[in-house]
């Protein structure tokens, strides 16, 4: 099977752009006081990203809107994916939350009043955090300026959601909602195939769509392939092993015929360098080793392609050299 590019982006949002999964798991990890003031039937998801481009392979997240104490409210969910925790998580937040307030400033001209943001973010990691969730507490003061100086400084404090702490039975949501955030957190700590990420009677309340989507980011992690096979036929519910078993055949499928691909695709790339290397030969001679390590270490059919015709048309090999 093909490699999803950013797996976990993917199954986060896929899960989480559902709103009642959404509603499920806010209504969970959000203070009580809020969640009870929140109208739960205006929340919407909102388009676009606040993710910088240096952590787009570590992070996704997804921005809501809502009626918060009968006021427009924004809820910002941060999913950290990474394998060790950002001590200035905070600093990030902060950025990511003036681009929200930045963005709803031009969509209403008007306004001289911003809307809240209710920053929440998620851990997946193998260990506890132990960076603080105040902005705040970034900041390093001389002690007896500590007061003085907090009056000029940004504060606020975030929401941490620690899937490493929580037990599998204590994530709380829909069953999409509960069997993504189990994957995520099994998946941190090697325990894909556990019983609780393949709990059945969650499972058959999934849509296709989301029962294939959680198997793929399942085959598509670290595992033991022949151990998901047999979890996939240790299924009980009939028509839930008809479903795993035809996608796992179709995951097979896809995987061979990915193979093939990658196959031809190699052996043209090398056949390109070896006739680059050939022609240089018949024209020029010998051909220095390193020049033909340099083409060796180029995987690009056009670049290759090009490169062949100057091995033809260059006048000498340090024209051609100098094409690369």
């Amino acid at each position: 099977m093909s490699g999803l590019h950013q797996p976990h982006d993917k199954i986060v949002k896929a899960t989480f752009s559902d709103i009642p999964t959404a509603c499920a798991f806010l209504q969970a990890e959000l203070p009580p006081e809020l969640v009870s003031q929140i109208d739960w039937s205006t929340l919407r998801l909102e388009s676009g990203s606040q993710i910088d481009a240096g952590f787009s392979a570590s992070s996704s997240d997804l921005l809501y809107t809502a009626r918060l104490g009968g006021e427009p409210a924004y809820l910002y969910v941060l999913f950290e994916h990474q394998s060790s925790e950002d001590p200035l998580i905070a600093l990030r937040l902060l950025s990511y939350m003036v681009g929200i307030w930045k963005t709803h400033a031009r969509k209403s001209p008007t306004g001289t009043r911003l809307p809240p943001i209710l920053p929440l973010v998620l851990a997946q990691d193998n260990k506890p955090w132990k960076t603080s969730t105040r902005f705040a507490d970034l900041i390093q003061a001389p002690a007896d300026l500590a007061a003085a100086i907090q009056k000029h400084t940004p504060d606020f404090e975030f929401r941490l959601v620690e899937l490493f702490s929580m037990p599998y039975e204590k994530i709380l949501g829909t069953p999409m909602g509960i069997l993504t955030l189990r994957a995520l957190k099994a998946e941190k700590i090697s325990d894909l195939l556990d019983d609780a990420v393949w709990d059945e009677m969650l499972m058959v309340q999934l849509t296709p769509e989301a029962f294939e989507q959680l198997l793929r980011y399942i085959l598509d992690r670290d595992i033991d392939k022949p151990a998901f096979r047999q979890k996939v036929k240790a299924i009980t519910n009939p028509k839930l092993n008809q479903n795993a078993m035809s996608l796992a055949e179709q995951l097979r499928e896809e995987g061979r015929e990915e193979g093939r691909e990658e196959g031809r695709e190699e052996g043209v790339i090398v056949s390109k360098q070896q006739d680059i290397v050939e022609a240089l030969g018949i024209r020029f001679g010998s051909v220095p080793e390193g020049l033909r390590e340099e083409v060796e270490a180029i995987n690009d059919p056009a670049k290759l392609t090009g490169l062949l015709r100057a091995a033809i048309r260059c006048a000498d090999i340090e024209a051609f050299a100098r094409e690369l």
